[in-house]
């Protein structure tokens, strides 16, 4: 089976990729005087020997022997030296090979006990052993550096040496070399090339120190710190925002998507700032530090702690809390929001000042208190913050219980306002709750290119106008417009039909069908109860037709539904001009105007100025063949 011939190069093709030292092992093998026949004659053997021939003898067939070209390093090398072991240790059974004659047991007694393998392996184990200097990552200041000699040896005008030096440092190529030297060491080995691959956790190879006794070395008292230099000549903000932690330490607490910081990449969320622009930055407050940087113009150094924490691919940057890719988050601000009047954003100018009515991208809801959105009409890409939901549900809870039972009493007294004199009217009882504190924030939303609207709402101040309006378009329009025919339970009068003007049934029925959440609204004027039931409306759209609804605004609780679709349109009360028109019924119809203005503007998808009625129809005319033809924004539970 084997011939004689010497296996010294196949251990050293092996362990060769490993070593800085490779002339070396090629000096030893140089003594071997190996040919290309031994060394396949030797790898024939080596695959017999893990043959199924073999392996079924002993019962327990040895480890595959790794490829150790694939794996230079010193577990590989260990790998290595166990092979060699193993192989040593069975040659005293290697007359299991029966096909194996004595003169090739003899043969290979002699290759491994071959002086030259013996040579090979004492310099592979002085090789593991020996440690490799300290990591350090090379500075990336020599200009600096250069400038700062050429300024020192300027004291020196007739010394020859220093007009040498001089020379050399003010060469063109030079300083080119030096500027090469700077970028590849900050683009290469500086810190912020490291986050990829975090620092080793010891600089030795084998992982001990040969100073220290216990073979462990100590890196948790070395701190990484590097310098982040960028140039701010705009006041253009920096898109960041801090915050202190537990141990009074400077740390970067959101990265605002677009801005500055954000664009170029220098920071991450999570660093820690030591200083700025070589002002320390202890025992600042947050406050002081946003307006050092507001304030700042030219080139701004950070010297920083990195926080080699895994950072995400958006703002902050996208965190899980944010939408997968391809799938944006819009809402509808409800409320009204001005970051320069907030005290609890942590900074005012990182804020966005939003209107009711607005559209937000939500970029990220990484805080709990505070998301990261713009606006969508915004030519700026630069996201601001937002308070979120939850911080917002909060303040208006706080406010509302400070609020004065004057100004509750204020924001309430059009409930009890009659509509056509009735004594009162409510609407179906799952609306019950809405005189309770109503908490909005933002409605998410979707564009789509046509949605087709159902209803058609109008809201006002009674006496504004709504009804004029509503038998208008219905006289205009009779093939696009209906009304729900109400319900009663007063009898009929003699020229009155059933279905016509009314819907007549009994009380009982009437009381049966409410319980059952059958009616929008209902209400009783002298002993007879009015209603209008959802079936009617529902038989407006069957014909394809849009049902007009001047409706109590507490309706919208039951209307905003994908069934329902409303265009919902504020008939606000006209313009007062002092001196001209301060009639006490227009200053009565402009205060409750106010008030449902201030009330329920979240819901209107429309308001117009009641200043002349027939320009008013006008309008409205063109806005409803708008908004069933051109693209718009709509609840997405309308959609999905």
């Amino acid at each position: 089976m084997c011939s004689k011939s010497n296996p010294l190069i196949v251990f050293a093709l092996d362990l060769m990729p490993a070593y800085e030292g490779k002339h070396t092992i090629f000096g030893l093998l140089g003594q071997a005087n190996l040919t290309q026949n031994d060394v396949l004659q030797f790898h024939q053997f080596t695959s017999g020997a893990s043959c199924h021939k073999f392996n079924s003898f002993y019962g327990d067939p040895p480890e595959e022997l790794p490829d150790f070209s694939e794996d230079p390093t010193s577990s590989g090398l260990l790998a290595a030296e166990r092979a060699v072991s193993q192989v040593l240790d069975s040659l005293e059974e290697i007359h299991a090979l029966t096909d194996c004659s004595e003169k090739d047991l003899d043969f290979l007694h002699s290759v491994f006990q071959d002086q030259h393998l013996h040579t090979l392996l004492d310099l592979y184990d002085k090789i593991n052993t020996k440690s490799s200097p300290q990591i350090r990552n090379p500075p990336s200041d020599a200009v600096q550096r250069a400038k700062e000699v050429l300024e020192e040896i300027s004291c020196y005008p007739e010394n020859n040496d220093a007009k040498e030096l001089k020379r050399i440092l003010t060469q063109p190529h030079f300083m080119a070399l030096l500027q090469t030297h700077d970028v590849v060491a900050h683009e290469v080995y500086s810190d912020e090339a490291l986050r990829v691959t975090p620092p080793p956790t010891s600089p030795y190879l084998n992982g001990d120190s040969p100073e220290s006794a216990n073979g462990d070395m100590d890196m948790e008292n070395v701190t990484r710190v590097r310098l982040v230099q960028f140039q701010k000549n705009t006041d253009e903000p920096m898109g960041i925002t801090l915050k202190m932690n537990e141990l009074n330490h400077c740390i970067v607490a959101r990265i605002m998507h677009g801005g500055m910081i954000h664009r170029q990449g220098t920071l991450h969320v999570g660093d820690e700032i030591r200083e700025i622009n070589g002002i320390s930055v202890a025992n600042q407050t947050v406050e002081q530090l946003q307006k050092m940087l507001r304030e700042m113009r030219g080139s701004i150094t950070f010297k920083i702690v990195p926080s080699y924490r895994t950072q995400s691919s958006s703002c902050e940057d996208l965190p899980s809390t944010t939408q997968p890719k391809g799938r944006q988050i819009y809402v509808r601000a409800q409320f009204e929001y001005d970051p320069a009047k907030d005290d609890l954003i942590p900074c005012k100018e990182a804020g966005i000042r939003f209107r009711v009515g607005d559209i937000i991208q939500i970029i990220s809801k990484d805080d709990h208190n505070w998301w990261q959105g713009k606006l969508e009409n915004s030519k700026n890409g630069t996201a601001g913050l937002i308070p979120s939901p939850e911080l917002q549900e909060w303040r208006v809870a706080c406010i509302a219980m400070e609020k004065t039972k004057q100004e509750q009493q204020a924001s309430c007294t059009w409930f009890g306002k009659k509509k056509k004199q009735y004594k009162d009217k409510y609407l179906a009882k799952h609306n019950a709750v809405f005189d309770q504190l109503d908490l909005v924030t933002y409605e998410e939303v979707v564009k789509l290119s046509t949605f087709k609207r159902k209803t058609l709402v109008l809201l006002g101040a009674h006496g504004v106008g709504r009804r004029h309006i509503k038998n208008t378009l219905i006289t205009k329009h009779p093939d696009r417009f209906a009304y729900p025919i109400p319900h009663t339970t007063r009898p009929p009068k003699k020229d009155e039909e059933n279905g016509k003007n009314y819907y007549f049934v009994s009380h009982d029925q009437m009381m049966q069908d409410i319980s059952n959440n059958e009616y929008l609204e209902y209400g009783s004027h002298e002993d007879a109860m009015y209603g209008t039931k959802l079936e009617t409306i529902r038989k407006i759209h069957e014909q394809g037709l849009i049902a007009i609804l001047d409706v109590e605004p507490q309706a919208l609780k039951v209307l905003r539904t994908a069934e329902f679709a409303p265009f919902v349109v504020f008939i606000a009360a006209p313009t007062i001009t002092p001196g001209l028109n301060e009639d006490e019924s227009l200053q009565r119809l402009q205060k409750e105007s106010d008030i449902l203005q201030r009330t329920y503007a979240h819901y209107f998808d429309l308001t117009i100025i009641n200043n002349e009625i027939d320009e008013t129809i006008r309008h409205l005319e063109e806005a409803v063949e708008l908004v069933c033809t051109a693209p718009q924004w709509v609840p997405v539970s309308w959609v999905y």
